[in-house]
Parts: structure tokens; sequence; C-alpha cells
């Protein structure tokens, strides 16, 4: 069967473009608000069970379960999160962008609902896995999608503005259940667990309004629509010169793609002349640093570290908490004007080193505190600063990065399966620090941020002389710059003859012209 009628049938296989109804930057920013909706449901998950987890609504209706099980039913969403991005790799080529995205939302629907109707913990564990599922699926193919389509001067901003909306899931999460913790009733987390269904809703309608993918079209031969898809976007016809080439360097990176290998899983694997490989480690890596550098530890518990490391009150905490989001949400558009202008490993750079500064300054600080000193009141509001100045690199220096830098560097052929393995990655290491931060907290205290400060300390070496820019190069021009020299040769006789072929075109046109204009001369005498 084919794989564009797999899931939905007709409905996305029957308009690759999208609908009719909208061209141009109107399309390409429908394809915009799909993956700022994608990721503002990142950040509302991420933000939603910490507000209301240790509420006494809550463990009311689940009898008050011991913290550790309560830590392990927050950190399971994190497991399907990886369920959900490996499982799709092995369809998401299968069945397109539009579709995978989709088929997420119903997923996480299916969870939501479990989570929100739960009275027992063995359904809100189960409603967790499902959503997690679920958001693997649409966290690894939003970023694909958004990339394929974009223009390659403004690519970087567009992921920057998602990631924003990412933030203002996290905040619009933390003000919510911090407002509802004054009803003393099971609405308090239950209204906000159904409120993401609204996120999803739209996500569908969505998927139904913008394009596939042309990359992902022309790589499944499905030349006409590829082609459709790229007129309808630059808002062109299909036979416009700038549609033809850009049209024509898709074909070209799929056939020099093709000659390194069929696509399949052990193509990473392989010393090709595209280095296929590295740019699958590479892209693990990126996620992998976001993760590790502590990030979740403070989006997560931020209500515990103002409680048990700062020594706030619980109602001050949670109002520390939501400040905070709604700081990072403020600070991530700051790289809508950095990220095209000074490119990708700078901000990468820069905010790993300011991440681990903080970190080692907060150790120090919150030594102070647990160790009662005459500094302790300065010190706790030094620690509440560091979490903001941490939240403030992270958004500048890793969120918009992370997710734009492996979308970009994969290979066509790959990009799927990749693009799922180094999402799976963010979600495995996500659990990894969510599991750990609250019993490393209890057990070993101020030691626990001088862990993250090494983490992000031994990062700066990687990204220095591992990681490439990708500043300003489209899709095409990211194969050439990790291809060896075999691989740019054959890409040089593809051009070649290409020019080869315009030439003979060319003096066919002229020659057709001069019979013309003969046979006019001559009917005129």
């Amino acid at each position: 069967m084919d794989g564009q009628r797999i899931f939905l049938l007709r409905l996305y296989s029957d308009h690759p473009s999208g609908s009719k109804r909208i061209r141009g930057s109107w399309l390409l920013y429908a394809t915009i608000l799909l993956s700022c909706f994608g990721f503002s449901l990142v950040g509302y998950d991420n933000g939603l069970m910490g507000g209301f987890i240790n509420g006494r609504p809550f463990n009311r209706v689940f009898n008050y379960p011991h913290p550790s099980l309560l830590g392990t039913v927050v950190a399971i969403y994190e497991v399907g999160g990886c369920v959900g991005a490996v499982g799709i790799s092995f369809i998401g080529d299968r069945i397109g962008r539009r579709q995978s995205i989709a088929l997420g939302a119903i997923v996480m629907i299916i969870g939501a609902i479990l989570q929100a109707s739960a009275y027992q913990l063995a359904q809100m564990f189960l409603g967790r896995i499902i959503s997690g599922v679920g958001i693997g699926i649409i966290n690894s193919t939003v970023p694909i999608l958004q990339a394929e389509v974009s223009p390659k001067a403004t690519r970087g901003l567009y992921v920057a503005m998602y990631c924003s909306t990412l933030n203002l899931g996290i905040v619009t999460a933390y003000w919510l259940d911090f407002g509802l913790s004054y009803v003393d009733s099971e609405i308090a987390w239950r209204f906000p667990t159904a409120f993401q269904i609204v996120y999803l809703l739209a996500i569908i309608w969505l998927t139904v309004m913008v394009p596939e993918s042309p990359r992902w079209l022309t790589a499944h031969d499905m030349h006409d629509d590829a082609v459709s898809v790229l007129a309808a976007l630059t808002n062109r016809e299909v036979d416009d010169p700038d549609v033809v080439q850009q049209y024509e360097e898709i074909v070209e990176t799929v056939i020099m793609e093709s000659a390194e290998g069929s696509g399949s899983w052990s193509d990473f694997y392989k010393s090709d002349g595209l280095q296929s490989c590295r740019r699958l480690w590479t892209a693990i890596a990126v996620q992998v640093f976001q993760q590790l550098g502590g990030i979740n530890a403070i989006i997560y518990y931020a209500t515990t570290l103002f409680q048990q490391s700062i020594g706030f009150s619980p109602k001050m905490a949670g109002l520390m908490s939501g400040f905070l989001q709604t700081w990072m949400f403020i600070a991530s558009f700051i790289p809508w004007f950095l990220i095209d202008r000074f490119g990708r490993k700078p901000l990468i750079l820069g905010g790993i080193f300011v991440e681990g500064a903080v970190m080692a300054v907060q150790t120090a600080l919150i030594y102070q505190i647990q160790h009662r000193t005459e500094i302790e009141h300065s010190a706790a509001i030094g620690a509440a600063v560091m979490l903001f100045l941490f939240e403030g690199a992270f958004t500048v220096g890793m969120q918009s990065t992370g997710w734009v830098y492996p979308s970009e560097i994969l290979p066509l052929r790959l990009r799927a399966k990749g693009s799922a393995i180094s999402t799976a990655a963010n979600w495995i290491s996500n659990f990894i620090v969510v599991e750990i931060t609250p019993p490393a907290i209890k057990n070993i205290g101020y030691r626990t941020y001088i862990i993250f400060a090494i983490f992000n300390v031994c990062f700066l070496p990687i990204v220095w002389f591992w990681f490439k820019e990708t500043k300003g190069l489209s899709l095409e021009d990211v194969d050439l710059l990790f291809a060896d020299e075999q691989a740019l040769e054959m890409y040089r006789v593809m051009v070649d003859r290409e020019l080869s072929d315009q030439e003979e075109q060319n003096k066919d046109d002229e020659v057709e012209y001069f019979e013309q204009a003969s046979s006019s001369s001559r009917a005129v005498f």
C-alpha cells in the first residue's frame, strides 16, 4: 500500500500543497503556526505537573502516594517521548511529515483523556506514557517539516519563534496551575490536564492546511507534487525559473544521497562520502547537551528548588516559579535577532559557557544556605538570581539552536530516522535529569549543581572542535559542507551535465526561434 494512504488516506494524499485557498507567505505562516502549536504543547506538558503534583487535591485523589512514586509518574512521560520518537522513525518516512504529526496529536488526545479522568495512579501512569509517545512523534517531526519548507535565510528565526512558544506553553501551565492552586477541588489538576486537547485539535486542523515537505515528496518520486508545493510556498507558477532551480537542486541532492545509500539504518554506520555517521552523532550530542546542562531540573522542579534549596514558602516558591518561566519566555525573543546573524555555533558555545559558570556559582550559594552561614539571606537572593540567569542563558544559547541544528545537518534520506534518534536521546536524557534531581537535592544538596556545572564545561571543547556552522546554507548546501572529494566530484558532474543540457536547450530554442522568424518573413513576401 502507498505510504501516503496508510494513515488518513485521501485527506492528505490528494492535497500535498495543503489548503488551495492560501499561498505564498500565508502558507509559510500556517506551517510556522503548526510548529508553534507543537512546541507550545511540549512546553505546556513540561510545566504542567510540577505545579499541582504536590497539591492536596491531586494527592487526595490518589491517596497521598510516596514522593518517589510521584517522581516516576512525572518522569515516565519522558520514556514515552523516547518510545514515540523511535517508533515514528520506522513509519515516518512512509507516511510523510504531516501525517506523522497528526498521528502524534491523536495519540496525545487519548493520553490526555486518560490522565484527566484518572482516579487510580495506574491510569494516570498509563496516560502519561501514551501522551509521551504522542509528543515524541510530534517533537521529532515538526522541526523537520519546518526546516524543509523554510527559506534558508530565515530558517533559524522561525525555529527561534516556535521555541518562544514552547516557553509560552511553560508559562501558561505554571500560571494556570498557580491560579488553580487556590481551588481545593479536583478541577485544580483535571482542567489543566484536559486543556492540552485544545492545542491538539488545532494541530490536527493545521496538518490539513499546511503543505507536505517538497523534499519528502521528491525523495518519494512525487515530483509534480513537489513542484506544486514549491510554487505554492513562493506564490509563483510551477514553471517559474526560481521554482525550477530550487526543485532541480533538491533532485540533485536526492541523487547524490541515493548514491551513498538507500536510507536504511545501516547507512548511519557506513563511512560514506557525506559523513552521515558523524552528522547523526552531532545531532544526538546537541540534544543530549541541551538536557544534561540542567535546564529541566529547573523547569520541572522550579518550585521544589525555590522551597528546598533556597528556603522560600510554598506560595512564594510557586509565585517565583511563575516569574522564572515568564522571564524565560521574554528572553526567548532575543535569539530571534541573533541566530541567523551570528550563527548556531557561537550561540551554543556562549550558552553552555554561561550555564556552566552559573551552576558553579549556584553551588557556592546553596552551600551557604544549607549550612546557614551569616550570609544565608544574601545567598538566597543570589541563588534565585542565578536561576533567572541560567534560564536566560539557556533560551538564548541552547534552546533554539538545539532544535534547528539537528534538522539542518542530517542528510535528507536519513533525516526522519536521524531526527527521531536525536529526539529520543533528548527525551531519555530528560528522563534521567527529571528522575535523579529530587533524590539528588535531598541526599547531596548543593553538590547537585556542581554536577551540572561539570557537564557544561565538558561540552565546550566538543562543540568547538566537532560542530560545523550552518548559518545561511540551504539544506542541500549542508550536504556539500560535509561531503568528501568523491561526493563533491559527483555533484560537479551533475551540475556540468545540467549546464550542458541547458546550453543545448537554449540552442534548440534559438534554432526554433529563427526558423519561425524565417517562415514569417517568407509569408510576408
